[in-house]
């Protein structure tokens, strides 16, 4: 239902925002201005994006929950969708998405409505138990048959002939 109601309402957010922004200003400055904010969104996701990613890779070199890295990695993502696409009220969400204040405050909130009942990672007790059913030590098995030299050829090859004498 909601997202029923955000692909209803946000369009028509919009189409009423660039009435009234359009009457005020005109008709060019209101597409300069979303064409303006599409770049700059472009530029500061990117340099966010890269943020996010060290401290995501990060948080796995170290074994730490990668859970808030992630989330916050998945906002600057939506924020540059919201960035791209035209109007005023996405670009608004999407900037807002780019202050790492309320993005704090939006994983806040969603971890508050989200009940986890198990994380586990690297080393648990159930990946102890797989690589020992096929631990066996130093004991190798396997099957393995003589193999009898070659005898050796009369001539040498000519791979294997000595320094030319002229």
């Amino acid at each position: 239902m909601y997202l029923f109601l955000a692909f209803l309402l946000v369009p028509i957010i919009e189409i009423a925002l660039f009435i009234q922004v359009g009457g005020l200003i005109g008709l060019w400055p209101t597409l300069a201005i979303v064409v303006l904010t599409a770049v700059l969104g472009t530029i500061l996701v990117r340099t966010q994006g890269r943020t996010a990613i060290a401290n995501l890779q990060r948080s796995f070199a170290e074994l730490d929950d990668p859970t808030e890295p992630l989330a916050h990695g998945a906002m600057i993502l939506l924020s540059g969708v919201l960035l791209l696409t035209p109007g005023f009220f996405t670009d608004a969400v999407g900037f807002a998405l780019l202050v790492p204040g309320i993005r704090v405050a939006v994983f806040k909130y969603l971890k508050s409505k989200v009940t986890i009942t198990q994380f586990q990672m690297g080393t648990g007790a159930g990946f102890h138990q797989r690589r020992d059913a096929f631990d066996q030590g130093d004991v190798i098995d396997g099957e393995f048959s003589e193999v009898q030299p070659r005898k050796k050829p009369a001539k040498p090859s000519k791979w294997v002939e000595g320094p030319h004498q002229h």
